[in-house]
């Protein structure tokens, strides 16, 4: 089974990477920017065919690991 784990930073957490990217779009010419927020993806290969276990393993992964929960945001998508 596989999954992807999306993390990006909760709303009103300040991102300095995506404002540099964000100048450096604007100083390359790219038009239209009005913002840039970044974030992580993980593709992961699960060794399970049960959906709802799978679930909860990424949950637990995200939660211990994968995302600091104070700061950002996690969203988990099975295929």
């Amino acid at each position: 089974m596989k999954a992807r784990v999306t993390v990006t930073l909760k709303n009103g957490v300040l991102d300095p990477q995506g404002k540099a990217i964000e100048g450096a779009l604007k100083s390359l010419g790219v038009e239209g920017i009005d913002g840039v927020r970044q974030g992580k993806v993980f593709d992961i290969e699960l060794g399970t065919a049960d959906r709802a276990q799978a679930e909860a393993q990424l949950k637990a992964a995200c939660e211990k690991l994968l995302a600091n929960t104070v700061i950002e945001n996690y969203r988990v998508e099975i295929a």
